[in-house]
C-alpha cells in the first residue's frame, strides 16, 4: 500500500531539495501540509500538484 503522507524528510528526499526548502514551500503555501499531532506531514497528492504546477510554470 502506497503511503497517504510523508514525513518532511521524505518529501525533500522525494523532490531532492533540503528540509529547509521543504518548509518555505509550505510556509509560501507552494506545498500543503496537514498538522498531525504535533507532526508535519505533506500529503503524497500535494507533492504530485507540486510537481505537476512547476512542470506547467516551465512550459
Amino acid at each position: 500500500m502506497e503511503p497517504v503522507f510523508l514525513t518532511v524528510e521524505e518529501a525533500a528526499r522525494t523532490l531532492q531539495i533540503s528540509r529547509t526548502r521543504v518548509y518555505d514551500l509550505i510556509r509560501t503555501h507552494q506545498l500543503r501540509s496537514r498538522k498531525i499531532g504535533r507532526v508535519r506531514r505533506i500529503p503524497v497528492d500535494a507533492i504530485r500538484e507540486f510537481v505537476a504546477q512547476a512542470d506547467e510554470e516551465v512550459a
